[in-house]
């Protein structure tokens, strides 16, 4: 249940984070935003600001005025009379108005406070905001832009704003999930962030911990996972140095041996036998490890040191990225084997909760760095394809079609929905 609703709250973030980059620079560069909503719909509410100016009576003044009245009677004498008129002059004055209104469901006017404020802001032409919603479906969140389809010409529109607006809006979804990247592993990193260190001896403080698990091998049967400190080993043998447990594996191949292991706040003891032949470059157990020390940063070198590593990691991510799409190109092995859906992230999730509070920080600061990457290529359906056929409007002076646009759209939306399928049930196949 904690893993769901981390895993819950982890995609909400960012997603939620992502689209908040869309609203905050459209609003900035004058366009509308017509909702901006936590969670995806059917909307449970929301609310409203609504603003203009209004007549209103403030008072009255009473003023006296005097009339001539000339009369003549029938003998065709004249009679000039006076009389004094008392007359009451209504007093107004233009008033800003700024009301909040509440939407109830996923229906705007279908009750009557909601027809009436409807009725009110046409009666008066008051300018509407933008509408924040919370929905039924916790997963992240959307913004609603005006124009976003193209078709809305109005000034405050997406589609009526030049080349650059447009891409600063397209962009600022990335931008805010490396930001948060940022953010996140300058925490970690104040807090205490988990550091390899080469040193042979095992240092003070230090633990030992498993960094990797090969596909298939004896250490994987015997259930053990990344992120596992090894403790001991049978017989309360002691470890003091990392030769230590290469040696207890070597000399126990063949054999079965037990290992206690710490696993967040849980301590087991897994049974397992190292294999009796491996191959070159190949451990008997299956496992790689190193002694992790929790490295604490001031918080000026932190904020440094933690935008240092966000750029390291989109040039991993990036270089990795090349070399899938070179091996596609050349025919390589290996292409997208380690790509993971919602499910394997899910599974990834739990085992990082076991690990304790940084390493959840660190996993979501990985998610968002991967999103903002994912979301900025240069393919259609994508933050990245709509920027390019920006840039194509650029390059040729006119917009492209826009039924050819959206038709791209459409086709690689399809894909990519087809592709996320795919990765899902192989998710489930491999976890399950």
């Amino acid at each position: 249940m904690l893993t769901a609703i981390i895993f819950i709250i982890t995609i909400g973030i960012l997603i939620f984070v992502h689209e908040l980059g869309h609203f905050l620079t459209a609003r900035r560069n004058g366009i509308r935003a017509e909702e901006f909503g936590f969670g995806f719909p059917p909307r449970i509410f929301g609310i409203q600001r609504y603003s203009g100016k209004k007549i209103e009576k403030v008072g009255e003044k009473e003023e006296e005025t005097t009339e001539i009245l000339d009369l003549k009677n029938e003998d065709e004498t004249e009679i000039i009379q006076e009389k004094i008129v008392d007359k009451i002059t209504e007093i107004d004055e233009v008033v800003p108005i700024k009301k909040w209104r509440v939407i109830w469901g996923p229906r705007d006017g279908d009750n009557e406070n909601e027809a009436k404020d409807r009725k009110e802001i046409r009666e008066h032409q008051y300018e509407k905001g933008t509408i924040y919603s919370l929905n039924l479906l916790p997963l992240g969140g959307f913004v609603k832009i005006k124009g976003e389809d193209g078709e809305n010409k109005d000034p405050d529109s997406f589609a009526s704003k030049g080349a650059w607006p447009r891409i600063k809006v397209l962009a600022a979804g990335v931008l805010m999930n490396f930001l948060l990247a940022w953010f996140l592993i300058a925490i970690v990193m104040i807090l205490g962030i988990p550091e390899a260190k080469e040193s042979e001896m095992i240092l003070e403080g230090a633990k030992v911990q498993i960094s990797g698990v090969v596909s298939g091998s004896p250490a994987e049967t015997m259930g053990l996972k990344i992120g596992d400190e090894i403790v001991l080993a049978q017989k309360d043998f002691q470890i003091k140095k990392l030769e230590d447990i290469r040696n207890f594996i070597n000399e126990n191949r063949g054999q079965e041996i037990t290992l206690k292991i710490k696993r967040g706040k849980e301590n087991l003891e897994l049974k397992g036998m190292p294999a009796e032949k491996v191959g070159e470059n190949q451990g008997a157990l299956g496992i790689i490890y190193s002694q992790i020390v929790m490295e604490k940063y001031p918080f000026y070198k932190a904020i440094w040191e933690s935008l240092k590593t966000v750029l390291n990691l989109i040039w991993m991510m990036l270089s990795a990225l090349y070399l899938i799409l070179k091996n596609l190109a050349t025919g390589g092995g290996g292409v997208g084997m380690e790509v993971a859906g919602p499910i394997g992230i899910a599974v990834l999730t739990g085992q990082v909760v076991s690990l304790g509070l940084v390493y959840i920080l660190q996993f979501v600061a990985l998610l968002s760095v991967n999103l903002g990457l994912i979301n900025i290529l240069p393919i259609p359906a994508l933050d990245g394809g709509r920027i390019l056929f920006i840039l194509i409007e650029k390059i040729k002076g006119s917009p492209v079609s826009q039924k050819v646009e959206q038709t791209f759209h459409f086709v690689f939306f399809a894909l990519l929905i087809s592709l996320m399928i795919f990765i899902t049930y192989r998710d489930i196949l491999k976890f399950f």
